[in-house]
């Protein structure tokens, strides 16, 4: 793990994961128990985001758990 994690392609890749799927995940944590104004959002803008960086960040990655199982 330590390997992964010190990995430029996977630092990229969980970078991507938490700035452009965590807004949509939190709006809908905060929905699922009742803490979002909105009980049943249509969050497009955060939708949009997630769909710009799920396969860039999938390749990412990919790409750096491979080079890091590689060196080992």
């Amino acid at each position: 793990m330590e390997g992964f994690l010190s990995n430029r392609w996977s630092k990229i890749g969980l970078a991507l994961v938490i700035f452009g799927w965590g807004p949509l995940l939190l709006i809908i944590l905060l929905a699922a128990i009742g803490l979002w104004p909105d009980p049943n959002p249509n969050p497009v803008g955060p939708g949009l985001l997630f769909a710009a960086t799920a396969w860039p960040a999938i390749i990412f990655l990919v790409i750096g758990a491979y080079q890091s199982r590689r060196k080992q």
